[in-house]
Order: structure tokens, then C-alpha cells, then sequence
């Protein structure tokens, strides 16, 4: 055999065999051509995450799950390591997160950035987090309408055992007998409507005139609003007239006077004063009686008698 040809057997194997390891290493995602950065992450559940499911940095993929497996403490805990395949500048406090991939229920690990300026190096290990699965969302969110639908079929089967008492044999007379009430009541009702159309129709044209009178009432208003504004404002007029006229003082004197009025009333009945004395006191009445009768007396007698009185002499 040739040197040639043990030679082409030899670099063909060889070749064979790199591109084997680099074949079985790009499926691992590894690429030996590129430089990759590996970071470590603790979960306590990795809610079905998987060997090759993506990495992601603000929806785009830099890298892939290289490997998945229980912390050697077996304390539960899930060790996954992270394989970048891009340079990023990565914060210490950046936590990956594990999402929902598709809404089929894939995963994929979301790296949200954190804020600490020292920067994490390979084999570093980033915080774990684990975003709610769809099926948690929709059962916290069908919760409340799950505890509402119970209270609704407890609900409605009270009302079932009510409505089977009332439709037993006990509850046969108490329902005929609300239904002859309800009968009683609405042939009420027919005979009262009964009685206000008769009503109606016996005073119709009372009606009729009562209506035409509002109208005609109406139309004088309207005719006459201008007098009636006129009105208004003489009313308004009057009254600041009597606004400005001390109305108030003019009443406080009134009430003065009535006040000293009374007052006067009082003291007579009371027989102070001249008017009192001949109101309450006889005496002075009877003596005034006999003066003027004495008086009277006088007069007749100076008529009757004129010359006993008055003399005339002639020069």
C-alpha cells in the first residue's frame, strides 16, 4: 500500500473523528468554535424545564440549557446550568427566570437583568425564579367565579327544597289559597277600572270644560304677561317703597304707643287717675249726680223766676 493512501486513510479518520465531537457537542449546544460562558442556577422547581430549551435576553436567544440535575446536599433542590453562546455584560443580581415558552407548555429560561454594577463571571451562580403557569393563572383566576357558581347551586337548591315544601300536600292549600287571593285582587282591580271609565265617561264633558277652562286660562295669562310682569315690578316697587319708608320703626312706634295705651287702660281699672276715680268710685259719681241736679234745680228757677236773680235799674 502507498504512503499516499495510508496517509488519505489516516487524515479521513481523523477529520471523521472531529467532526463527530463537534457534531455530538453542537447538539449538546456547545460550539467549539465560539466562546461560551456557563452560569449555574438553583431552583427549587423547574416546572418542566429541559435540556436544550432556550435562554433568553429580552426575547432573544443567547444560549440554551446545558444540563439539569439535584443538587448534591438532597436537600430537592434542581442545579441547571446555563450555556451563553453571545457576550453580555451580566449583573450579579440578574435572576433567571423560568417562563412559558409557547402556550403548548414549552420553557424557556428568561434572564432579567439586575442593577448591581460588579458584573458575574463564568460559572457563576444567578438567582432562580419561576414565573406562574398558565394553568395556575387560569384557576387563580376562575377561583372566585368557581366559589360564586357554588354559592349560586346552593342557592338554587334551597330554593328547590322551598318550592318542593310549598308544592307538598301542606303547601297545596296555602298555594290555592294565594291563588284565589290573587284572583280576588285582580277582579278587584277589573272593577275599580270599571268604575273610573264610568266615571270618566259620566263626567266627560265636566272634563271637557274643566281642560277648556285651564286653556283658556292659559292663553289670558300668556295674552296679559305683560301687564302681569307690570304688576310684579309695581309689587316690587311697593315694597322697597316700604322698605325705605323705616317700615320696622314705624311698626316700633305703633307698638310703643299701644304698649302705653294698654298701660293707660290698665291704671284706670285699676281707678288711678280722674277717669279711674269716676270709673271705679261712686261717690264721686253720685255727688257729680247731685250737682247737676241741684244745678237743673237752679236753672228752672232763675227761668222761673229771673228778677230774684237779676235787677235793672232805669237812669
Amino acid at each position: 500500500m502507498k504512503k499516499s493512501t495510508v496517509l488519505y486513510i489516516g487524515v479521513t479518520f481523523v477529520l471523521a473523528v472531529f467532526v463527530f465531537i463537534w457534531g455530538y457537542n453542537f447538539l449538546k449546544g456547545r460550539d467549539l468554535f465560539k466562546k461560551q460562558y456557563v452560569f449555574y442556577v438553583r431552583y427549587h422547581n423547574v416546572s418542566g424545564l429541559m435540556d436544550a430549551n432556550p435562554v433568553t435576553l429580552n426575547g432573544m436567544q443567547i444560549g440554551q440549557v446545558k444540563n439539569i440535575q439535584f443538587t448534591p446536599d438532597y436537600s430537592g433542590d434542581i442545579m441547571v446550568e446555563l450555556i451563553l453562546n453571545k457576550y453580555f455584560p451580566i449583573p450579579k443580581d440578574t435572576k433567571a427566570k423560568i417562563t412559558n415558552a409557547s402556550i403548548l407548555g414549552g420553557q424557556s429560561v428568561e434572564l432579567v437583568l439586575g442593577k448591581d454594577k460588579t458584573l458575574a463571571v463564568t460559572n457563576d451562580t444567578l438567582q432562580g425564579e419561576v414565573q406562574v403557569t398558565l394553568t395556575e393563572q387560569v384557576n387563580s383566576a376562575l377561583a372566585p367565579m368557581k366559589a360564586k357558581a357554588e354559592q349560586i347551586l346552593t342557592n338554587a337548591d334551597s330554593l328547590i327544597s322551598a318550592l318542593n315544601d310549598a308544592l307538598g300536600k301542606k303547601g297545596n292549600n296555602s298555594l290555592k289559597n294565594s291563588l284565589n287571593d290573587l284572583q280576588g285582587t285582580f277582579h278587584n282591580l277589573n272593577k275599580a277600572t270599571a268604575n273610573l271609565d264610568n266615571l270618566v265617561q259620566t263626567n266627560s264633558q265636566k272634563i271637557n270644560r274643566i281642560l277648556t277652562n285651564l286653556d283658556t286660562l292659559s292663553l289670558t295669562l300668556k295674552d296679559n304677561h305683560g301687564q302681569i310682569q307690570q304688576i310684579i315690578q309695581n309689587t316690587s316697587k311697593v315694597t322697597q317703597s316700604l322698605a325705605d319708608a323705616h317700615l320696622a320703626e314705624v311698626i316700633n312706634n305703633t307698638n310703643k304707643a299701644v304698649d302705653q295705651i294698654q298701660q293707660m287702660l290698665t291704671e284706670i281699672n285699676d281707678g288711678k287717675g280722674t277717669v279711674g276715680s269716676l270709673m271705679t268710685n261712686d261717690s264721686i259719681y253720685r255727688e257729680v249726680n247731685n250737682s247737676l241736679v241741684q244745678l237743673k234745680k237752679l236753672l228752672k228757677d232763675i227761668r222761673e223766676n229771673p228778677k230774684r236773680y237779676v235787677k235793672f235799674s232805669v237812669f
